[in-house]
């Protein structure tokens, strides 16, 4: 297994639309770049080439988008098996995938919500561990954004801890998600990070969303991040400690000292985190 990603760094996702950038950019601009394998499996010529020299460049974490683990299809055993080949090529130590389902006779293009059931939970933990299995390691799963709940036998907090429970996998905490979710949804976003497990906690997400109303936030990677989610990863490493932290923004994109000065901000959080820590420890 391949080194893991040191607690204390910040990454960036990385995108076509910056490719040029990020081939340019300072080495210790950022700690590491995040990819979608789906979206390079396979592909060669200038992106490729591009793909492969930053790969070699900067450690790659990897956060899946086409799995479907909350799907009823089955899983799709030849992208498993590429995406393995993938991982080890690249020499990937964080692999991560969304809680949620994308497939239903077809892909649907879209991050779609599970029922929060035991029938569910028991579900998605069976097909996490099978995608372990096949992948040789351990995966991190990321709580999801959502606007329409199906059914809720549970509440998500709950669902969320009884699938890593089950599925013995680690967490993707998107600090994002946990706000936009909170408002939408009318429940506390500290009690819920309060209630996470920490030791199954791989990674953070940091992202910015559209205010289309006060109780109306849409999780979009097209903003910059704001300040009530800032505050909410500042409240993530109190209480569960600095993990690697990967800022996404997917469109819209400003020029790359705009997101470079949101690494940096992660870098400071996580500064001042480990700073905190000692004295925390003998309060």
């Amino acid at each position: 297994m391949y080194a893991s990603l040191p607690p204390a760094s910040a990454g960036l996702g990385l995108r076509r639309a910056l490719l040029a950038a990020l081939r340019e950019a300072p080495a210790d601009a950022f700690d590491f770049l995040e990819c979608a394998p789906d979206n390079w499996i396979g592909v060669g010529g200038r992106f490729g080439d591009a793909f492969a020299e930053l790969a070699m460049r900067h450690p790659i974490s990897c956060h899946g988008l086409s799995l479907s683990l909350g799907g009823i299809e089955p899983l799709d055993e030849t992208f498993l098996a590429r995406t393995r080949r993938f991982l080890d090529q690249h020499r990937v130590a964080l692999y991560s995938e969304h809680l949620s389902y994308c497939t239903d006779d077809g892909h649907l293009y879209d991050l779609m919500p599970i029922p929060f059931t035991d029938e569910a939970v028991h579900h998605v933990a069976a097909r996490i561990r099978h995608v372990q299995d096949r992948l040789g390691r351990r995966i991190a799963v990321e709580n999801v954004s959502y606007y329409a709940a199906p059914y809720r036998a549970m509440d998500e907090v709950d669902f969320v801890a009884a699938v890593l429970e089950e599925a013995d996998c680690d967490l993707l905490l998107d600090v994002n998600n946990v706000y936009v979710n909170a408002i939408n949804h009318g429940y506390d976003a500290g009690d819920f990070l309060r209630r996470m497990p920490s030791a199954r906690i791989a990674s953070y997400h940091v992202a910015g969303h559209y205010d289309e109303a006060d109780d109306l936030k849409v999780d979009t990677h097209g903003a910059a991040v704001k300040d009530a989610v800032w505050q909410l990863l500042e409240s993530a490493y109190r209480m569960h400690g600095v993990r690697p932290t990967l800022l996404e923004r997917d469109f819209n994109f400003p020029p790359l000292p705009a997101l470079l000065a949101e690494v940096e901000r992660i870098r400071a959080l996580q500064r001042a985190a480990a700073d905190q820590a000692p004295r925390s420890a003998h309060a």
